[in-house]
């Protein structure tokens, strides 16, 4: 890769990648300063601002820098990165875990990504609710209920504009970002020469006395000083969108820099005025006048693209969900020609758009829903070490000892958040719990129904050696023309197939038995894409692999086979597909999951819209099935 390229990949992760942790500064400080001051506990003494900036920089540097930057975007699957690359890849066929050690990281794993799309829903409130707030610094008095109303309308704004697609607007991101990075470094640097004693906090020590003089009251800080590293995640999320290259140079020529100067000058800005007055907003307060209207602005458009990148994030989350067979099918919209990755899921677009002006229409202020934010973060994050730790061990070779000593400063650092988050779940903490454990107990239920329906089908399923003995012996009449039935297995003869044969009693000349399998990896090279082989008695058998970053497309399918010797012009092929209608029992799974796989069944999208399908030509053959 040429300096030039690599140097506009990194311009175009700042945008992507590190929109949402480079709007923290709108938050994290003034949150973990502004937790006590009420109580005199956090008064913004020199020990109490350096101490907590001592946490702040070490976070980023020991959960970041070295974790995610040095050690986890080592754990790239063909490219791609991200919870369920990951799952992935720690357990080998992670659709069918083989024992309890593998359930229990396929678990988690699922555990991570229902958590993300709860940062999903809160950090579009939260950022952009933030940015709004930097109104009050020149406008004073400004009521609160119209910076709601103004975040309400943004966000409003932002999701309604998904469905044209990010392709032009992303262009725009990453310059705009890296205004933002230098605005808030040149405010940082202005901020230092007011009190350089900030500098202090680059040693650790001060981050540990403060913890230990505080004793149990500087737990509570701790949730708050988590907020530093909102965002984390998406470095491996997007890894497979820029690479690691880039992703890396963007850190450590900008993003970091910009961070610790940034936080640097809030601090020694709260420590020159020391008063509460400066907690409002530090950010916005440490630049110059003329200047803090025009951050206000910058600062909304930073947190509106930290917004995209975190909707994007979920749309891809989605895909991939609905790929390795943990969601039921919806509709996915490609919103670009050239670009796999630009998708949009409108049902998911509708739920984090309720579910964000929702948090900020209850909660009403950013410090409110800051109590929400950091939870699920701090468990993804611990969930991603224990993941890793297995990785590393089972599939680097990495010995116990390595792993337990470079894992073990992670998950120690990241454990100690997680408790600090639990006690603020009263006080919003249990939004992103709830949506979480509502999106595992949907991914759940949804793998384990198919798994009883894939059995019932299995035992009413005809192996396809047995289907051609008895066409060759006669008893169905072949009609010209060519049918396609979809089947789950490769080698057997699918429900619809023997439902058409009992019923009509009559099998097309030439029938296609077409199986769409979705594979671990990424994506699928075109060389290893379809398999198409000649079965006999005019049966062939089409398989076409899929990686859980992509989207099956049947009539490309079926073009391709053209190339092979099976000649399936789509305008004249017949497609049999089976619709199931559960009827739910307690005989396999309990009767409220098997109500719920029901409903989810009844709610996901037709194959044939899924698989795109010319309505015009395919036929639906029902059956009930108790699940």
């Amino acid at each position: 890769m040429s300096p030039r390229r690599k140097a506009l990949l990194a311009l175009g992760a700042l945008g992507v990648v590190y929109g949402d942790i480079g709007t923290s500064p709108l938050y994290a400080l003034k949150e973990s300063l502004a937790g006590h001051a009420g109580h005199g506990v956090m008064a913004p003494i020199p020990e109490n601002v350096i101490g907590i900036l001592s946490l702040l920089i070490w976070s980023l540097l020991v959960l970041i820098s070295i974790k995610y930057i040095s050690v986890v975007m080592r754990a790239d699957n063909e490219g791609e990165g991200g919870m369920m690359s990951l799952l992935a890849l720690t357990v080998p066929g992670a659709g069918k875990p083989a024992n309890r050690r593998a359930t229990l990281l396929v678990v988690m794993g699922l555990l991570g990504t229902a958590f993300l799309f709860g940062e999903g829903i809160i950090t579009p409130a939260i950022s952009v609710l933030s940015a709004v707030e930097g109104l009050k610094v020149n406008i004073h008095g400004l009521d609160d209920k119209l910076i709601v109303a103004i975040t309400a309308v943004i966000l409003a704004g932002l999701f309604a504009i998904q469905s044209r697609g990010t392709g032009k607007v992303g262009a725009l991101f990453g310059p705009i970002t890296l205004l933002w990075f230098v605005s808030i470094a040149a405010c940082g640097v202005r901020g230092i020469l007011m009190n350089p004693e900030v500098l202090k906090a680059f040693n650790p020590w001060y981050g540990l006395c403060f913890l230990l003089s505080h004793g149990w009251e500087s737990a509570i800080t701790l949730g708050s000083v988590c907020l530093v590293i909102t965002g984390g995640e998406a470095l491996y999320a997007d890894m497979g969108h820029f690479g690691k290259g880039p992703i890396r140079m963007a850190w450590w020529a900008v993003v970091l820099p910009a961070l610790l100067l940034n936080y640097l000058g809030q601090g020694a800005y709260v420590l020159h005025e020391h008063s509460d007055q400066a907690l409002i907003s530090p950010l916005h307060q440490l630049a110059p006048e003329w200047f803090r209207m025009p951050l206000v602005v910058l600062g909304t458009m930073a947190a509106v693209i930290a917004s995209q990148a975190l909707i994007s994030g979920a749309f891809s989350l989605t895909m991939q969900a609905v790929q390795m067979g943990y969601l039921p099918r919806i509709a996915i919209r490609h919103t670009s020609e050239s670009e796999h990755g630009q998708i949009y899921i409108p049902l998911v677009n509708r739920a984090i758009m309720i579910g964000s002006i929702a948090l900020v229409l209850v909660f009403q202020t950013s410090s409110n829903l800051a109590a929400a934010y950091g939870i699920a973060v701090c468990l993804t994050m611990s969930i991603t070490t224990v993941l890793l730790s297995q990785l590393a061990h089972y599939r680097w070779g990495w010995p116990w000892w390595k792993v337990i000593a470079i894992c073990g400063v992670f998950i120690t650092i990241e454990l100690c958040f997680v408790v600090s988050n639990l006690l603020k779940v009263v006080n919003g903490g249990y939004v992103p719990l709830i949506i979480g454990a509502c999106l595992l107990v949907t991914m759940l239920t949804w793998k384990r129904g198919r798994a009883v329906l894939a059995g019932k089908f299995a035992d009413i399923c005809l192996p396809l050696k047995d289907l051609i003995s008895s066409l060759n012996r006669g008893g169905a009449t072949r009609v010209r023309g060519t049918a396609v039935f979809l089947s789950a297995s490769c080698g057997t003869a699918p429900p619809a197939l023997l439902h058409n044969l009992k019923h009509n009693q009559v099998l097309h000349e030439t029938t296609v038995i077409l199986t769409i399998q979705s594979i671990r990896s990424p994506r699928v090279g075109d060389d290893e894409r379809i398999e198409v082989e000649e079965v006999g008695s005019g049966l062939w058998r089409v398989v076409a692999r899929y990686g859980f970053m992509e989207q099956p497309d049947v009539p490309e399918i079926l073009r391709t086979c053209s190339k092979r010797g099976l000649n399936c012009p789509i305008e004249k092929v017949s497609f049999f597909l089976g619709r199931e209608t559960i009827v739910p029992t307690s005989t396999n799974i309990p009767l409220w999951q098997a109500k719920y796989f029901a409903l989810l069944s009844r709610g996901s999208q037709s194959a044939m819209e899924f698989f795109k399908l010319p309505p015009n030509r395919v036929i639906e053959l029902g059956a009930q099935v108790e699940v």
